[in-house]
Order: structure tokens, then C-alpha cells, then sequence
């Protein structure tokens, strides 16, 4: 068993990586990259060089390439104290085209393309665009840029090696006091009160190990999970954090700051993390906080985006197996009599027509008798979950009354079944002891991923009824070409498909003790 697990593991590996390859190879290198720009405002303003200097810029922040420009480049010369006070007010002024540069211009701009020509950037420049003789347009500065589209093993490289970061003491570029952990079993915020806690000086958060009062109690920030970072959904917000980040309204309570000050406030303490020199950026900060770990989350009333999909999916999958199992047991018994009919015309009706109609058919009927069709974090109520999950259910049912039927019938034209009845045995313990039980083990092995399939959420659904779930998060990362987040939540789906079939192989040899994994040599 160990050694097919790990075999099984492996390959589900091998195949998480090339899903991930490919999505890229799709978003990076066969998708129209300007198609980034359709909805933006600030990009229709622009005009001329500026226009296309901004273009490299978002490229960049989308992850398509890597991008430098000249003006950077001499300030880090500058900064690095290469370049003389003198020099650079004379280098950093390109000329109109490269025939108008400056002698020291011209030095600095060919050190520029040696640099990038040896590493196989491609160096652009943009002359200057003018208009009635000498004057330069508005945005028709000249510039120079370097830029090269990633390759797809290095962005695959970096992205899986930055899967995981480990929080250390050498983050923090300044801070007060001696850098080191320190483990307390009387946390500070909990006014000296028994509960341990790790606090770190140095690191990105200031809370390394902590206790509270929500679940699941221990909380910890040594470990990130890094899936990708957010450009237009929730920027500079991880995939990670964005679907495991609780939603909705403030919920206020009284806290005491570290500075002692108490007041009515959403900040969640234990979320503080560094940000250089902010301590005494705001008057704020400084009423508050005695150090820069000024950085803090807040308390909110609503579940987060995998909250609500965890809660509408499993209720769905509960409801669909007791529903399911016992209709098309039923339909099996009950072969071509009126039971039978029935449910194969409502599995009929689900397969045939398209998931989007059926779902907008039940939110048109939940609406016309009162019930929620759109979902509102703020006040929510037990009645917005009925109808996604009516509508997730439907298909699922029609699925396990469909399969669990055909498998009982196979299962009943089998040479065992003959032989049960010659021995005696009555036609409900044929079915109870033999039937069911060799029928139900091919839908034994979907229960793991139906389980973890309501963490992915349902795309279609939670679209529908404007659910904040993790589905919804994929489709809106579609429409704003968030590349971040597309590749981020197809690491997830494609990782729960990948425990969700190991833990199928497992349940199912458990159940029926005829299935084993080991390799006997003979």
C-alpha cells in the first residue's frame, strides 16, 4: 500500500505541474496580453511614449515580462555611487533620438544595452514624438526600456520554490530592541491571562503562535502558503489569503493597544505585521502601536470566500447522498415499473439540459416564492443558502440515482446473485448483503471528492446567486485577467483532485477487502 500511495503521490505531482504549466502557457504566451487593457480607464488617457512605457509597466505587474527602463537604472547607478552628482543630471537627459545624446549620455545608454544584450533582454528606444517643429507632444518624451517575456520553466521554477515562505527574525530591515523569539504562556493582548504565544522581533509578523477564541483556536503565521499574488481582484492580496480571509461587516470590540490606549476598534492585533517606518508615519500609529508592526487585520462577521463554499458544498453533497442512494436503490428494485420511470425522467431532464438554465429556472421559481436570490454578506440570512444549494444538489442526486441503478442492475444478472437465490436467501438480503454492497464501492471511491470538492466551490452556481465563494473568486479573476489568481486557484482545485483520488483509492480498499494495492511476487 505504502509504496502505490507513494507512486500514486508522485505521479499526482508530475501532473499538478504540467496542469500549472499549461494554464500558463495558455495566459502567458497564447492569450492577447493587451487584452489586460480593455477595461482600463487610466491606459485610454495616455498618449504616445508614455502610453507605451505605461503598457511595459502592466505587463510587468501581470507577470508577463521582465521589464527595466533607463531612467531607473541610472538613479540606481546614482544611488549606488557610480555615477557622479554631475554625470547624472547629464546622463539621465536622453536626447531626442540617439544622434541628439550627449557624450555621457551616450556612455551611459550603451553601458545600458551592453547590460541587457548580454542577458538577452530586448532593448527598445522610443525617440522623441513632436509636433509644430521642436515641440515634444504631450507623453512623446524619448525613453529607453529593456524588457523580455519570462520563460515558462523560470516562472515555473520561481513559482513552485516560492510556494512555501517561512517567516524568520532577518525580515524586519530595522527594528527596536534585540531580533529573536520570544515564547510567552501569558499573552500581553490577553492582559497577562494564561495562553501561550510565540512573539517574534524581527519578523514580517509580529505573532508567530497565538490562541484565541475562533476556530481553529491555534493560529499560527511561522508558514505561509504563497499561491499567487492579486493585481485587479484584491491587489497585493494572496490567493491564499484571499479565499481564507473572513468577509462581511466589522465587528467592533474593545482593544487596548500596545501604547495602552484602549478603544472601540475591528484591528485584530495578532495579525500585526512589519512595515518600515510606519509606527510614526500617522499620528494614528503612533497613538497606538510602540513599534512598527503596525499592519493589522480586522474582525469581520461573515465566513470567508472557502467558508461559504465549504458550507453550501457539503450540505449539498449530504443532501445528495441521502437522497440519491436510497431513490436509486429504489429505481434498481423497482426496474421498469413507475418509480423507476419517474427518476429516469428526472435524470434525464438534469443531463439534458445545460446546468446554467435549470439553475436560472430555480432562482426565477425561488424569487416568486420569497426566497433570496442573491447573496448580501452584511445581513445574511439562513434562507440566501437554499436555492445554491438546491441547485447544486440536483445534478448531484440525478448523478448518484443514474450510476448506483445501473451498477444494482449489473449486479443482479451476476452468476453470485443466482447462486445466493438457489441457497436460499430472500431477495432483500441478496440486496442488502451482496447487491448493494459490490454497487455502492465504485461510489464509495467519489466520496473524498465530493467532500473536498465543496472547498473549490461551484463556478456556475456561486456566479449566479453572487455567492463570495472561492468559485465565484475564479470567474471574476477570468474577467479582469488577474493571472495571479487563475494560476493560484488552479493549484488548488488541481491539488484537491489529486487527495481526493489518493483518499478514494484508500476508502475503497478499506471497504472491500478484495481490492488491495501491494504487488506479490509469485
Amino acid at each position: 500500500m505504502t509504496k502505490y500511495l507513494l507512486k500514486r503521490l508522485l505521479h499526482g505531482l508530475f501532473s499538478v505541474v504540467a496542469v500549472v504549466a499549461l494554464v500558463m502557457m495558455l495566459i502567458y504566451s497564447l492569450m492577447d496580453r493587451n487584452l489586460i487593457f480593455a477595461n482600463d480607464p487610466q491606459y485610454t488617457k495616455l498618449n504616445n511614449n508614455i502610453k507605451k512605457i505605461y503598457q511595459y509597466q502592466q505587463w510587468k505587474s501581470y507577470g508577463y515580462i521582465e521589464y527595466d527602463n533607463y531612467d531607473d537604472f541610472i538613479s540606481r547607478l546614482h544611488s549606488a555611487g557610480e555615477i557622479s552628482d554631475s554625470d547624472y543630471e547629464t546622463a539621465k537627459k536622453l536626447g531626442r533620438d540617439a544622434t541628439k545624446d550627449s557624450a555621457t549620455t551616450k556612455k551611459y545608454v550603451q553601458m545600458f544595452t551592453d547590460y541587457y544584450d548580454d542577458l538577452g533582454w530586448d532593448v527598445t528606444r522610443l525617440n522623441a514624438i513632436s509636433y509644430g517643429g521642436n515641440r515634444i507632444a504631450s507623453g512623446g518624451d524619448p525613453k529607453l526600456v529593456a524588457s523580455r517575456d519570462i520563460p515558462l520553466l523560470k516562472r515555473l521554477w520561481d513559482y513552485f520554490t516560492g510556494l512555501v515562505k517561512i517567516d524568520d527574525i532577518n525580515y524586519a530591515s530595522e527594528v527596536s530592541g534585540e531580533r529573536g523569539l520570544t515564547f510567552t504562556l501569558h499573552d500581553p493582548l490577553y492582559n497577562g491571562s494564561f495562553s501561550p504565544a510565540i512573539i517574534g522581533n524581527g519578523t514580517e509578523h509580529k505573532y508567530l503562535l497565538y490562541l484565541d477564541s475562533q476556530f481553529p483556536y491555534i493560529h499560527q503565521n511561522i508558514i505561509q502558503i504563497k499561491l499567487g499574488t492579486s493585481y485587479s481582484v484584491k491587489k497585493g492580496v494572496d490567493v491564499f489569503d484571499n479565499i481564507t480571509t473572513r468577509q462581511g461587516s466589522y465587528v467592533m470590540k474593545e482593544v487596548t493597544f500596545p501604547t495602552g490606549l484602549t478603544e472601540m476598534s475591528a484591528d485584530d492585533l495578532h495579525t500585526a505585521k512589519y512595515i518600515k517606518g510606519s509606527q510614526n508615519a500617522t499620528s494614528i500609529n503612533s497613538a497606538r502601536f510602540v513599534d512598527d508592526y503596525t499592519n493589522v487585520d480586522t474582525y469581520k462577521s461573515s465566513m470567508s470566500r472557502i467558508g461559504f463554499s465549504f458550507v453550501i458544498g457539503i450540505i449539498s453533497v449530504i443532501i445528495a447522498y441521502l437522497i440519491g442512494i436510497p431513490v436509486g436503490v429504489i429505481m434498481a428494485r423497482k426496474k421498469d415499473k413507475l418509480i423507476d420511470k419517474i427518476g429516469t425522467v428526472y435524470v434525464i431532464f438534469i443531463i439534458a439540459v445545460p446546468s446554467l438554465a435549470y439553475i436560472f429556472l430555480f432562482k426565477a421559481i425561488g424569487g416568486k416564492l420569497g426566497l433570496p436570490t442573491t447573496f448580501i454578506t452584511e445581513r445574511l440570512t439562513t434562507a440566501m443558502y437554499i436555492l445554491p444549494i438546491i441547485s447544486l444538489s440536483l445534478p448531484s442526486i440525478a448523478s448518484l440515482m443514474r450510476w448506483l441503478r445501473r451498477y444494482m442492475i449489473d449486479q443482479m444478472n451476476s452468476d453470485y446473485v443466482k447462486f445466493a437465490r438457489s441457497g436460499g436467501l430472500t431477495e432483500n438480503e441478496i440486496f442488502a448483503k451482496h447487491i448493494l454492497k459490490n454497487a455502492a464501492i465504485p461510489i464509495i471511491h467519489g466520496i473524498p471528492g465530493s467532500i473536498l470538492g465543496s472547498l473549490t466551490g461551484a463556478i456556475i452556481t456561486e456566479r449566479v446567486y453572487v455567492v463570495p465563494g472561492a468559485g465565484n473568486l475564479l470567474t471574476t479573476a477570468i474577467n479582469s485577467y488577474d493571472n495571479g489568481v487563475i494560476v493560484g486557484i488552479t493549484l488548488f482545485y488541481a491539488m484537491l483532485s489529486i487527495v481526493s483520488i489518493i483518499l478514494g483509492d484508500i476508502l475503497m480498499a478499506t471497504v472491500d477487502p478484495r481490492i488491495s494495492y501491494t504487488t506479490k511476487s509469485r
